[in-house]
């Protein structure tokens, strides 16, 4: 069962500014878009959308490999 955090759209809200403050990537905003279907699809949304934002599984982070360190 997914998880949700519950957001508040602000003046101004934009999809990939608040995938950005919760996943610190703007590139997932689809993720948020898919679990609010019934929200209109706007460039700019409106202040007082109640908006369900999907917690992420640590599988699906981004994860990058440190090359060893050299002596």
């Amino acid at each position: 069962m997914t998880e949700y955090y519950t957001y508040i759209t602000k003046d101004n809200d934009r999809w990939d500014l608040i995938s950005n403050r919760f996943y610190h990537s703007p590139n997932l905003y689809e993720t948020i878009i898919k679990a609010n279907p019934d929200v209109p699809k706007e460039p700019i949304l409106e202040a007082g959308i109640k908006l369900r934002i999907p917690v992420l599984d640590e599988s699906e982070t981004i994860k990058f490999d440190l090359p060893p360190w050299k002596k």
